[in-house]
């Protein structure tokens, strides 16, 4: 099996717009994809940056929220991990599950990357 590779970085924002034209204008980030929530997602070809709209309802602070690895497959660490990695449900198909680490970080695996469907 190859190496994971970290490919997602997701942060809560108040702003994601904003936040989005920042690091494409700045850094020559691409806009890939834009929540009907209002959440914004760029890349620089690689890595991906997820700008998730802080709903005022929620109770999610700005911030670092969680990363992703890209696998070759998801299968053996739905075998090994603990707790066991969650089945991701919802509107994003940026990855397929979800699982935490020792401390209790978020981090997702997706074995199809973090592009939507028909973007490269």
């Amino acid at each position: 099996m190859s190496r994971p590779r970290l490919r997602h970085i997701a942060f809560v924002v108040q702003d994601a717009k904003e936040m989005a034209d920042f690091y494409t204008s700045r850094f020559g980030m691409s806009l890939f994809h834009t929540d009907p929530d209002g959440s914004h997602f760029v890349t620089d070809g690689y890595v991906n940056l997820a700008l998730i709209q802080q709903r005022l309802d929620g109770d999610v602070p700005t911030g670092f929220n969680h990363f992703g690895f890209q696998v070759e497959d998801v299968a053996p660490y739905l075998e090994t991990l603990e707790p066991k990695p969650a089945l991701r449900g919802g509107d994003r198909p940026f990855a397929e599950y979800r699982a935490i680490d020792p401390e209790g970080n978020w981090f997702d695996l997706s074995a199809h990357g973090f592009l939507p469907p028909g973007v490269s």
